[in-house]
């Protein structure tokens, strides 16, 4: 099956917005053992829409577009639709009581413009929006073009996923499932890990893989029609990875963390300098961490360190804000603070200018854990923006405390 994505809306072709609906869908779409041969991304201009759409449908099997169903002038991705495979528009009275309950149950009155959306292609389905007021549309074999699937959903990401897991996955279920092994691994590059596992992926060679990059993570995925030739795989590769393997299966490295502390009955609190909280919200955002996450604090300034987690000021003096010995302290001391099993601090300078309260160059990050047998630390040197620099460092410190806890 030729499957094409279509990403409408004039702001994704700006620096502002980027279409993650494609890639979500993509995502999707290989855990039934299918992929995209084609996407693209287009503005709110009529003629290359019909044009585009044109193409589409006679070089592609199923076509997904998101965006351009909303009520507002610059949508017309459903009307455009209709007039190239000649259907009409009608009211669906369903779908206009379904907007009409929408703005009564926030109490607020519905616009007129908003009725544009009730008005479904003759010969389409109208499929259910239940977190908004934009239906999604399905063609099946539209007239004139048999065998030919059209999928409009909404631009907003928690409608169009919502839509696509009620009314469009369950259509392209594979007759035999599909298997999919990932493996996440921390603190090793992809070139490198792809060298490392060259021989055992040669080895499972039978298996469709891939390996995923992100900022301090790897993902490892196969995916086959064979469940055994998965978990073979699975045994071989857990144990050529060892301790590098965060987990296997849909987890993350902040649940994997989390989980490994509530197994142990422990604690964890944290003292965030560089990395300005983001450690804190990757665990929160796991439902039910408070089990083992306390809290922690951003100490982002020399005063925060000595009045939130009570370092002196000579040792700040002594050693700089962005040092091993400072962070070794801060995990102490917020270890201490809050009375947990484990405290992680972090400290860095991600620029863009220099450290003014040390001498720490750009991208120099410290992370220290300080546990049950003692305080570990790390220091590293990462490329890259502002922003690439607190990522890598939030991914470093979170799977260091894993390996620590070990």
């Amino acid at each position: 099956m030729r499957i094409e994505a279509i990403a409408i809306g004039s702001e994704l072709l700006s620096s502002e917005r980027t279409d993650t609906n494609s890639v979500w869908i993509a995502q999707q779409l290989a855990n039934l053992g299918l992929s995209f041969h084609r996407k693209s991304a287009v503005g709110d201009v009529r003629d290359e829409l019909l044009t585009l759409f044109r193409e589409a449908l006679h070089r592609s099997d199923l076509i997904v577009c998101t965006g351009g169903l909303g009520p507002t002038f610059d949508d017309f991705t459903k009307e455009l639709w209709a007039e190239i495979l000649g259907a009409p528009l009608v009211e669906n009275a369903a779908i206009k009581e379904h907007i009409e309950g929408f703005f009564r149950n926030r109490n607020r009155p519905c616009p007129p413009t908003n009725f544009k959306q009730a008005l479904i292609p003759v010969g389409a389905e109208a499929l259910s929006n239940p977190v908004g007021t934009a239906p999604g549309i399905f063609w099946d074999s539209p007239e004139g073009f048999p065998g030919k699937q059209i999928v409009l959903l909404p631009g907003v990401p928690r409608e169009m996923k919502r839509m696509w897991e009620d009314h469009v996955e369950p259509r392209l279920q594979p007759s035999e499932p599909i298997h999919t092994l990932r493996m996440l691994v921390g603190s090793i590059g992809e070139s490198a890990l792809d060298e490392r596992t060259t021989p055992l992926r040669e080895a499972h060679g039978h298996l469709d893989w891939a390996i995923l990059a992100s900022l301090g993570l790897v993902e490892l995925v196969a995916r086959s029609k064979d469940a055994v030739a998965l978990e073979t795989a699975r045994v071989a590769f857990e144990l050529e990875l060892g301790a590098d393997r965060i987990c296997t299966g849909p987890g993350t490295l902040e649940s994997t963390v989390l989980e490994r502390l509530q197994q142990k009955g422990e604690t964890l609190a944290l003292a965030e300098s560089m990395t300005g909280g983001r450690v804190a919200a990757l665990l929160t955002a796991v439902p039910g961490s408070s089990a083992a996450f306390l809290g922690g604090a951003v100490v982002y300034s020399a005063k925060a360190k000595t009045q939130l987690v009570g370092l002196p000021d000579d040792l700040l003096q002594a050693h700089g804000t962005v040092s091993e010995t400072v962070t070794r302290a801060l995990a102490e001391g917020i270890r201490h603070q809050l009375g947990a099993d484990w405290g992680l601090a972090i400290t860095g300078n991600a620029g863009p200018t220099e450290d003014r309260d040390g001498s720490a160059p750009l991208g120099t990050s410290f992370i220290a854990v300080a546990g049950p047998g003692g305080t570990v630390s790390l220091e590293s040197h990462f490329p890259g923006q502002r922003i690439d620099v607190q990522v890598r460092t939030t991914n470093q410190a979170l799977d260091f405390l894993r390996r620590a806890m070990a």
